[in-house]
This record gives C-alpha cells, structure tokens and sequence, in this order.
C-alpha cells in the first residue's frame, strides 16, 4: 500500500525553517483529535526549533477553533479561511504559489481532507517539493497510515460493520472492498439492510445475528451507525452493536463523524484500538491504498 514510505515530519529538518502546516481547523469544540493533532504539531515544531510557523485550514463550522489555539500559542499563525479563495477546492496552482511563498517545509496533518484534490493539499506539496522544499506528513497522520495498514495486515476473521445517512460512498465501499471481509453488516439507508417498520433502526433479529458475528470477530472496521441513534427510541441497533465491538477482543477501527459521535454519546471511545479522524479518507485509503494527499507527497514531481 501506499503511504508506507511516507516522509514524516519526525525524519525531517525543522530547526530554523520557515514550517507551513496544513493543519484540520474543522471542529465543533476546542477539544478533540483534529484540534489535539495541530497542538502536537505546533508543540513538536516549536521543540525542534522551528523558525517560524503556520497551521492553515478551513471551517465549515459555527466554532472558531482558530481564536483558542492564537491564545495557547501567542506568536503562531492560524488561519481557517482557505476556502474562501476558489482557488481551494480548484486545486488552483497560482493560489497554491502564494500559500508556498516564505516557506520552506510543507507539513500536512489534516488526514481527514486528504482525499480531496484541493490546492492545500495537492498542488501546494507538489509545488514546494518541485522548488527543493521539504514536504512530510504530520505526527497524527503518519499513525493514521500505521493503523489503518492493520487492517489488511492482521489475521483472521475481518467484520465490516457499514451504515450512516451517506449511502453512495459506503455503499460504494461495501461494494468494492465486501470480499476482504468474512462478513459484512449493513445498517442505515444502506440496501438490503433489515429495518425496523419505522425505518429508523435494525430489526431486534439483525441486532442480534450482528451481535452473533462480532463475538468471532478478530478484526473489525466500524463505519457508520445503525440507525437514527441520537432517538433513544431508534438508539437500539447502534448502541447494542457498538457494545458488541468495545467487548470484543478483536483489533477494532472506526471513523466518520456519525459513529465517532455515537461512540461517545455511549462511553465506549476508550475501547477501540483507533478512531481515524476521517471517514471519507479512511474508506478511501482503505480501498485504494492511497490518498491525493499522500500522492502528493509521495511522487516525484
């Protein structure tokens, strides 16, 4: 798979260096993993003895993540508003251009974004790397790739547990990828999935055949929820199957926005062995072995 000889900001050369990090400034709340991987990139940088230093980002968001991490690192650059610019999402490599412009190292640590071809992403490694400049993943990214790998790597029993509200891309997944797994378990608006008359949960005997399963499981790749979980009266199906996975012994990972949530709402996010901050580009790289960010990195110019 790709993304296994991936230079990491660990194996570069910071000291003195002018460091632009792509960071995910995408969040709801000051606290979580997106939030924790920019201050461990700016901690590890400022350790290092780094120049100067940017995170910049975007947010679709109410939550202004960028206003706490200006108080905890006076004297930092924090910038959301990439997209803004249409230049962005275009993969524009005269925006690009202006965003190199001052730096020397290329840092990306927003794994959550990396499957798309946007200009942070793509062009702007590319372009750096095509001046001589340093381009390397961040701490968090470099062991969402060694986790994610785990996947393929481990033995035994694999169990793809898939659902949530975006059909086309889990579907898609499902489709491509089912046949690497012993088993697959749908819920949501997923076809095929077996529901309750409400259509808003799994049936009481889905929930207890995917109960069944998981219990022989020895690898598991949660990928969405069951059911309208938020609803304590929908919450079943969800909430039995993600139990089922915390107590199973296999070698469990998830991702995306719904499950993650899920997950938290019942106290289980210290039982899993990794929760990717990304859905979209954890299907992805688990299906293609690759990503545009990692591309970017990774190929000669």
């Amino acid at each position: 798979m790709k993304g296994q000889s991936l230079k990491s900001i660990r194996d570069g050369e910071v000291a003195g260096k002018n460091v632009l990090v792509r960071g995910d400034l995408d969040v709801d709340d000051k606290d979580n993993p997106r939030t924790e991987s920019v201050r461990q990139v700016v901690k590890y940088l400022l350790e290092n003895g780094a120049k100067k230093i940017k995170v910049i980002g975007h947010t679709e968001t109410q939550y202004r993540v960028v206003d706490d991490l200006r108080k905890e690192f006076p004297g930092m650059e924090f910038d959301d508003s990439l997209r803004m610019n249409p230049g962005e999402k275009g993969n524009s490599e005269k925006f690009a251009g202006q965003l190199a412009e001052g730096w020397d190292v290329y840092v990306n640590e927003a794994f959550a974004t990396s499957h798309r071809k946007h200009a942070s992403i793509d062009a702007l490694p590319r372009l750096m790397r095509s001046q001589g400049k340093e381009v390397v993943v961040g701490l968090r990214f470099e062991v969402e790739i060694e986790k994610l790998n785990q996947i393929w790597g481990k033995p035994g029993k694999r169990i793809l547990v898939i659902g949530g509200v975006k059909v086309e891309e889990k579907q898609k997944f499902a489709d491509k990828m089912g046949d690497k797994f012993a088993v697959v378990l749908k819920g949501g608006l997923l076809a095929g999935v077996d529901l309750r008359p409400d259509g808003l949960d799994i049936s009481d005997e889905a929930i207890n055949n995917y109960v069944h399963e998981i219990s022989s499981a020895e690898v598991i790749l949660a990928a969405g929820v069951m059911g309208k979980y938020e609803d304590e009266s929908s919450s079943r199906g969800t909430k039995e199957v993600l139990n089922a996975i915390a107590g199973s012994h296999a070698y469990k990972v998830t991702g995306g926005g719904d499950i993650e949530r899920a997950i938290d709402m019942f106290g289980l996010t210290d039982k899993f062995d990794w929760i990717s901050v990304g859905g979209g580009a954890m299907l992805e790289y688990l299906s293609t072995g690759t990503l545009p960010g990692i591309e970017a990195i990774e190929r000669p110019v």
